[in-house]
């Protein structure tokens, strides 16, 4: 495998957590979130690294990538990270 092959799968590795945490943003923005503690390319950088690390322990337990268990808890993961950065539980 190429290098151009190995960054395209490292990419492909990475698009749901991106996506995940970008969506989660975006829509707490919409939806009326005031932001929390943390600016928005903050809140990204957190959810997308949490996101990362729930893939790589998906990748890690279930020996294969694009299981929909991992999926699973990558939003659940991601949602709770949203509700801790915006303080969700004052209201």
């Amino acid at each position: 495998m190429g290098p151009l092959d190995i960054l395209n799968h490292l990419l492909n590795f990475m698009a749901p957590a991106a996506f995940v945490a970008l969506a989660l943003v975006l829509c707490g923005r919409l939806f009326g979130a005031k932001g929390g503690v943390v600016a928005g390319w903050r809140q990204f950088a957190v959810i997308f690294a949490v996101g990362l690390v729930v893939l790589a322990g998906g990748l890690a337990l279930g020996a294969r990538d694009g299981k929909m268990l991992t999926y699973s808890a990558l939003v659940v993961a991601a949602a709770t990270c949203q509700w801790l950065l915006v303080r969700g539980w004052k209201g």
